[in-house]
């Protein structure tokens, strides 16, 4: 929720979140309860229904050059939220004048430098953020359970693990998976 709140996402704010996964599912619900304008960008079409669900206004299918284009110079804020490296530009060109990309999500090898004349046309920002303060994480859980805001989880037994781990390498999680300590042996 930190970069939404710092970035003044709202009532009139058009945010797009990029990737509906653990940290993306969640950006979409915080934005909506915000009142922000919520776009979601994803490679697959499958998950526009699930972002819909979540909160997300619009789901535009990142890989088709006609969606991102009727999205170009529109939102003002992005929170991308993949952890792999991946091009920034087309996601530069659905920023407004003075719009802002933050990166959330740490990719194991840098992003491509992105292009410069839209940033300097456009005066657009590239960003980085992470977790609040202690009293932001607060806040934002003080704000979650007034809006009944949590994340979608599947409950797995320890035993999971390996297929977990396969299931990930798929990408078929919905959106965390999350450990059954009780039922850990020893």
């Amino acid at each position: 929720m930190y970069p939404l709140v710092h970035w003044k996402a709202g009532p009139g704010v058009k945010v797009g979140v990029v990737g509906l996964g653990g940290l993306g599912h969640m950006a979409v619900k915080l934005a909506a309860a915000l009142g922000a304008e919520v776009t979601l960008f994803t490679r697959s079409p499958d998950k526009a229904a699930d972002a819909k669900r979540l909160g997300a206004h619009r789901v535009v299918v990142s890989t088709d050059e006609a969606e991102m284009a009727e999205v170009a110079c529109g939102l003002d804020l992005i929170v991308d939220c993949v952890a792999v490296p991946h091009d920034l530009d087309p996601y530069l060109a659905t920023l407004s004048v003075d719009g802002s990309l933050v990166l959330a999500g740490i990719p194991e090898a840098p992003h491509d430098a992105p292009a410069v004349t839209p940033m300097v046309l456009r005066r657009l920002s590239v960003a980085g953020t992470s977790i609040g303060s202690m009293k932001e994480m607060e806040d934002m859980l003080a704000f979650c359970a007034r809006h009944a805001i949590g994340a979608d989880i599947e409950l797995i037994d320890p035993t999971e693990i390996e297929t977990v781990f396969e299931r990930m390498a798929q990408g078929d999680v919905k959106y965390r998976f999350v450990i059954d300590m009780g039922k850990l042996t020893a």
